[in-house]
Parts: C-alpha cells; structure tokens; sequence
C-alpha cells in the first residue's frame, strides 16, 4: 500500500498518462489553492499580511463571489471543514468544525405551488425561477467562520471583493462561455440581464464586468455585519424583489436561518482518517464508497486500471444508491449514519460488486431492524480550511435579486425531489440535500495532512474518490492525483437526471485499451476528450516533517496553487 500523500522527493510522478503540470506548487509559510487566479492571489495576500487560514479563506471567497456569479453569488450555501490545531495562535480553538451553511426552502410555498410551476408531469420541482430559491446560508457562514476562528475583521477581509464589484475585473473565458451559454435563463429576467449582459449580448473574454449594485451590498454588509443581510435592510429589499417576482423567499424566511457548526463525519481509509461534511451534504457518499473500496487492494489494481475504475465506479453507484434511499434533512429524517458508514455495512455493499461485469440495476442497501467553487487554504500554523459554496446550477435560479446585485441559487428547484414517500422530498421549511461536500485527510498519526475537493454537483463525490484514491492508494502527489485520467458515473443523485441508464463518462487519456475492457465489463462508455472530464480540483499536502506544503490545482479550469 502507498503510504506517502506526494512527499517531496515524489513530486514528478511518471505516469501512464499525459500531465499538464509536472509537479505541486511547493511553499513554507502559507498556501491557497482556488478556481480562478483573482480568488488565489485574494487569500494569499492575507495570509502575508498576517491573517490565518480562516481569514484568508473567507477573503478569498468573498472574491470568488464577485469574479465568479456563475458559480457562487451571495446568494448561495457554504460548506467547510475547519481544522484549527492549539498551535495556530488566535483562532486556534483545538478543534476540528464542519460549517454547514445551507438554508431552507420558503416556509411559505407549499407541495401543489411547487407542482403547478414545476415540468408537464407534476413530478418535478421548478428548476431555476423565483420559486426554485432556498434561504441562502453563504453570508451567515462567513460571519459563523470569522467570529469562532478568524482574527481580521470582516470589513477587512470583503474589501477585495468590493474593489473588484466596482471597479470591475476581465472575465477569463470561462466565465464569458457561461454567460453565453445561459444568456437565455439570464435574459428572461431584467435584472439580471442588465448586470451580465450589456446592451444585450454576451461579453467576450476580457471584457471588464463591473457589478455597482453587488459593490453596495457587499460595502453594508462589511460595514452593518451578515445581520443586515438576514435582518435588515438587504433581507427587506431581498423579500420585496421576490414577492414582485412571484418567488415564495421572504424577509422572514432569512430572519429565521442560522450556520450549525457539528463535528465532521469521517471513515478510516488505508491508515488515513478521512473527514468531510456531515449531513444535508453529500459527505456521506465519499466515506460510503471508501469503506467499500477498502475491501480491496485498490493499489495492486492500479487506480487508472480498468479493474480499478470499475471497481471505483460501481463502489459510487452503490454509495449513491444509499445516500437516494435512505437521507435527508435530520430535522426531518432519521438518516442511519452510524450503519451507512460502518465498515461492517461496507463489506456487504462490496460483496454486491460483480468485479467483471457493470451493475444497472442498483438499490439501497436493506437495512436490517433494531455550478459551484472549491477553494482551500493552509497556513504556516497548519490551520486547514476546506471551503465549497455554491448557487447549485450555473447562475443558480438565474435571478438578480433587484438593485441588490446579488445572483440567487435554485438549491430548492435542483434538489428536492416530488416523489412522496422519499427521505428528501420537498416540504416548506425543511433543507435538500446537497450535492456540496469537502473534505480532509489525517495521517495515521492523527496529523492532519490534506485539504481538498472539488465543485461540479453529482461529479464531486466520485472525483474526490479518485483524488482520494490517487494519493492514497496510487502513491501521487497532489497535482498528479488531480490530473488521473478522470471518469464520471452518470446520473447520479440529482432529481431531474433520474431516471436514467447509468454512463460511464471517461476522458481519452484514460487509452483505448482500458476503455475497451471497461465496455467489455459492460458500461456504456462515453469519451468527453483527453481533459473534459469536468471538475476544477484543489488540492493542498502539508508534509508533517518538513513543514512544506505542496499544491495541486486543476488544469481542466483556470485555477492555480499558490505558496509563499
């Protein structure tokens, strides 16, 4: 078994398939690891001014609010892991903490408002609109983040943000492409339109997007604190603009929401304690498919073998089979954590696997009686965070909350599901299920040695698995681990994918040899070109003996690591 998590002398792994980047980005005193370069340099500029992993994490994704609408607005959840040893100095509480930041549905709708608006069978939720917006948790959780763990003030940390709202900042390609490609969505509603899409039509790359009225918001919100955005002015404006809209989210919907701070969920994998968010995330289903794959030796497979992504595939089609039949909102639903993650419950699943032929018809377990971005953070302290907010799909609901500026998510139209009987069906005041979810990784001593995820809905879950998978049973280092051939299992939890026959969705590099056993084995595969995989990893290594940190960060986006 690989025992290293990249140490530095395996920093240039050779491997079987073409690398865009030869190695980690390697650093001593501090590191941040994110989607776009603005959000990157944002966190590292804290961290050299003296601020901690919290803080620059915060700072960071207040930025990435800003130059990335598509995928985390204001309006949008937030998920973390906190890990702050004794040792990192102010906000060093001892402890490890998951933020769970997510909101509820309005309190006000109710089932048959959601069937008369949602698809012609009455079977599916409003997708995007004014009724497919739950509370948003991302404000709360900065201020929840900051005021357990933090050491710089908020109006501190927002001031990147807000320099970049209103003096504007060049949109990378990506960005201008998700504008392109959802200019209907966005055009249907005036404001929204008049944000991204000036005098009509896209911008083209390196057009400087200036976003004035998101620059006031989030100036009050650095001067008034997150209370103005749930009870003050910003929630009264963000409930009027709804009620006009025809959305269901009221002022007292956002007065009611509060972050949880809970203990992380984690499994043991290989000697490696693996941490991630608990429930309403998505969390479960990494852990689920470790304890699954942990009954085989996945590195004497090989992880880019096709019996190793077989067996990583099947172990996700099952770990989602579970998350499907069995959780859900805890106010609401007694989900069975302590049997759905024990390694007892592991080995059974593992036993259904077929290791030369793909399953398709896969069931939860019986149960016996009695668009979104990841960026993270480590400082010279080992202060971890691992950070994931989200609008749900690209631009979420698609709608501009007024002259707030603000983009609201549709984590209530993408996540609830119509179908009665089922542990995550829509009920008013009652929080989805996530597709977010984040994780860290301890060493067998208990020191805690990774942080890492990565955005892209059902994808992350099975991506961090392989990443996961990559490090630990594979040996990479961190940028290797990240730049693995990378697959997908399709559908996977989201309602409006079901039902579906499952596809396997592989990038080209994976070979044609491993890509025709794997159709021999059954799966209908599907090749998305050497590097559309899909996903935009981070990835951070801290050595435990030398204190050097190493980055790895996506090159199937615009990313990059950086250290000091």
């Amino acid at each position: 078994m690989a025992t290293g998590f990249a140490p530095v002398d395996q920093a240039t792994t050779t491997a079987s398939w073409d690398r865009r980047r030869p190695s980690p980005v390697f650093a001593q005193n501090g590191m941040v690891a994110a989607a776009h370069p603005l959000i990157t340099a944002t966190g590292l500029d804290v961290l050299r001014r003296g601020g901690n992993a919290v803080d620059a994490a915060v700072a960071a994704a207040l930025t990435a609010a800003v130059v990335m609408p598509e995928m985390c607005g204001l309006g949008g959840d937030l998920f973390a892991l906190v890990h702050a040893p004794a040792s990192a100095g102010r906000g060093g509480t001892g402890e490890t903490v998951a933020v769970l930041g997510s909101g509820v549905a309005p309190r006000g709708a109710t089932t048959e408002l959601m069937r008369a608006h949602g698809d012609a069978s009455r079977a599916r939720m409003p997708y995007q609109g004014p009724l497919s917006v739950g509370v948003p948790g991302m404000v709360d959780a900065y201020a929840a983040m900051l005021s357990r763990f933090g050491s710089r003030p908020l109006a501190e940390l927002a001031e990147p943000a807000i320099g970049y709202a209103s003096d504007g900042f060049p949109i990378a390609p990506l960005g201008a492409k998700s504008i392109a490609e959802n200019a209907a969505l966005l055009g249907g509603f005036p404001s929204s339109a008049a944000v991204f899409l000036p005098g009509g039509v896209p911008p083209v790359p390196g057009t400087v997007l200036r976003q004035p009225d998101l620059a006031r918001t989030l100036r009050q919100i650095a001067a008034e604190g997150a209370d103005t955005f749930y009870r003050g002015e910003i929630a009264e404006r963000i409930g009027r603009f709804m009620a006009e809209a025809g959305g269901a989210l009221s002022a007292d919907d956002l007065a009611g929401h509060a972050t949880d701070m809970a203990p992380p969920i984690s499994t043991v994998y290989r000697g490696h304690t693996v941490y991630q968010t608990g429930l309403p995330t998505q969390g479960m289903i990494l852990l689920g498919a470790l304890n699954i794959v942990a009954q085989a030796d996945l590195s004497a497979i090989g992880v880019d073998s096709a019996a190793g992504v077989h067996l990583l595939a099947e172990a996700k089609k099952l770990a989602y089979a579970d998350r499907l039949g069995y959780a859900g909102d805890p106010a609401f639903i007694d989900t069975p954590l302590d049997t759905l993650l024990s390694p007892e419950w592991g080995a059974r699943r593992f036993a259904r696997i077929d290791p030369e032929r793909a399953a398709e018809d896969v069931p939860a377990g019986a149960l016996e009686e009695g668009d979104t971005t990841y960026l993270c953070v480590v400082d010279a302290q080992g202060m971890m965070v691992s950070l994931i907010q989200s609008v749900s799909s690209s631009f979420g609901s698609g709608v501009v909350a007024g002259d707030t500026g603000i983009v609201l998510n549709n984590r209530v139209g993408r996540g609830f599901t119509l179908e009665e009987g089922h542990p995550n069906v829509f009920a008013p005041g009652k929080k989805t299920m996530h597709t977010l979810n984040c994780y860290l990784i301890a060493d067998s001593s208990g020191t805690m040695v990774v942080a890492g995820g990565t955005p892209g809905g059902d994808g992350q879950p099975q991506w961090n698995l392989q990443v996961i998978a990559g490090l630990i049973d594979g040996g990479l280092d961190v940028q290797a681990a990240i730049e693995l051939p990378r697959w997908t299992s399709w559908p996977g939890t989201d309602p409006i994918t079901l039902p579906n026959p499952f596809e396997l969705r592989v990038e080209d590099r994976l070979g044609d040899t491993v890509i025709a056993d794997l159709e021999r084995r059954g799966h209908r595969v599907r090749r998305t070109g050497p590097w559309g995989g899909g996903g935009s990893a981070q990835a951070i290594f801290l050595d435990p003996e030398t204190g050097v940190l190493a980055g790895g960060s996506d090159p199937r986006v615009e990313g990059l690591a950086l250290g000091f």
